[in-house]
């Protein structure tokens, strides 16, 4: 039994992005030939918690795919852990959001079990790596394995994927409890300025915002035909029309969606009502009880429906309150008046195959009329670019990394207090009465996401990361 399990990645070629970047691709061609000249025998690792559930583990299948594609020799592995540790991970998750969380501590007793479940990890990976070779730890959950791999001449970058726009005191214990681990690193990347922690050396600082692949089975064109087979197998639609539910895998093959959600449903959605969607993990951050709240005590479009979606919670192992969300939601939606219950649709994902789920999670929000994403804190919120990219109107909470995305009243709408149900829900019907406004949104969506987050931008500013650390520009 290892302590780090290796996930696959099979190459995908940068050059399907040519067409779609025009002029800009050249960018990509030069980090390209950067790496060749760079990289040569090294290995760049990436090290993260799980291999599926969440952005961290999608945004990673498509940039080390592309990476690899590119002539880069990447590699994935993702840590061991037991209940103790990610109970652990997850409070130092929600405390760098600011929220309590389970109401736990981080003390003397956490940090034996943070530092005792990483030991096994960072014996295999310091094992692993050579020389020369450039190390990526994800997120609170690697954090502790920087000192040992130092051990080596190795360069190391630690990623943080969350944080919050006004830190806190809890947050600030957070980041006390990460602070001598993530010093060890020699270099931090944040998504945004105001993520970056006190105490921190600021040379070593980048700034680089998340990205989506717009080619990936969660994002590629889906036409109307293949969005209502895809929702019929999933059960959230009837029909399908007898087309068959068909998708493009990563690796470029032909797949079919043969798995069906766990639904909390009266009906299907009909296909003539508006709908609104929120696709995210379950989780109190993301606010799913207020949603529920929020729809059924102010939306005023009498015929909308709504949908939650998240991933089967069996299966995300670093994410321990999963399952006590979902039942808590399960519960208030069962209180709603009959009317409106007939409405809210509880949908758990399959990730037996992760494209698969992605397939579904696409064609769910090409369905939507407004995808909603009303988020308490957020690192980043890439479910918002997703569904930009989808030219959906969005309709999400002025926070983190949301407002870096969407300009308001432009390419989407944002509110300034999630927790405001009423103007939640104003903008919401603002754009369901208005759906050429809500369709001009969408188009200036799709074109931001083209400039600004395709995973081929991302790409580029880790090369030339990498070139300054290795070329000595940060020690």
């Amino acid at each position: 039994m290892t302590a780090l399990t290796n996930v696959p990645v099979a190459p995908a070629s940068p050059e399907r992005f040519r067409a779609l970047l025009g002029d800009t691709y050249a960018q990509v061609e030069g980090a390209v030939e950067q790496a060749d000249r760079l990289l040569a025998g090294r290995v760049i690792w990436h090290v993260n918690s799980t291999a599926r559930g969440g952005g961290v583990a999608e945004m990673l299948q498509s940039l080390l795919a592309y990476a690899r594609g590119g002539g880069v020799d990447v590699r994935w592995e993702t840590i061991d852990g037991n209940e103790e540790f990610f109970q652990v991970t997850k409070r130092i998750h929600n405390h760098l959001h600011g929220s309590p969380g389970d109401g736990g501590a981080l003390g003397k007793r956490e940090r034996e079990i943070y530092e005792a479940s990483l030991a096994e990890s960072a014996a295999e990976l310091t094992d692993l790596v050579r020389d020369g070779d450039v190390i990526y730890l994800h997120d609170p959950q690697t954090a502790g394995i920087a000192p040992h791999v130092k051990s080596r001449e190795v360069s190391v970058v630690w990623r943080c994927h969350v944080g919050l726009d006004q830190p806190t005191d809890v947050a600030r214990g957070a980041w006390s409890f990460l602070l001598p681990y993530v010093r060890e690193a020699d270099a931090y990347v944040f998504s945004r300025k105001a993520f970056a922690w006190e105490g921190l050396e600021e040379e070593k600082l980048w700034l680089v915002a998340p990205s989506i692949d717009a080619f990936s089975p969660k994002n590629q064109d889906l036409d109307a035909d293949a969005v209502e087979a895809i929702l019929a197998q999933t059960g959230l639609a009837e029909g399908g029309g007898g087309l068959a539910p068909v998708f493009t895998r990563q690796d470029g093959s032909r797949a079919r969606v043969d798995r069906a959600a766990e639904l909390d449903q009266a009906i299907p959605v009909p296909r003539e009502s508006p709908l609104i969607a929120q696709v995210s993990r379950w989780d109190r951050l993301k606010d799913p009880s207020g949603v529920l709240r929020c729809f059924s005590e102010h939306v005023r479009t009498s015929d909308a429906h709504l949908l939650l979606a998240g991933p089967s919670v069996a299966e995300v192992a670093d994410d321990p309150e999963g399952a006590e969300v979902l039942d808590e939601i399960r519960a208030e939606r069962g209180e709603l008046p009959a009317e409106v219950r007939a409405r809210v649709h509880l949908a758990c994902l399959p990730m037996d195959d992760i494209d698969e789920n992605a397939a579904m999670v696409n064609a769910i929000q090409r369905r939507a009329d407004v995808v909603l994403q009303k988020s308490l804190a957020e690192g980043f919120g890439l479910t918002v670019a997703e569904a930009m990219w989808k030219s959906r109107p969005v309709v999400a909470s002025r926070i983190g990394g949301i407002q870096d995305q969407i300009v308001d009243g432009e390419s989407g709408l944002l509110v300034d207090d999630p927790t405001d149900l009423a103007a939640v829900a104003e903008a919401i019907d603002s754009l369901l009465d208005d759906p050429d406004r809500a369709a001009a949104m969408g188009v200036a969506a799709r074109e931001r996401v083209r400039t600004l987050f395709l995973g081929t931008r991302h790409l580029v500013q880790y090369m030339q990361l990498i070139e300054e650390m290795l070329d000595g520009g940060a020690e």
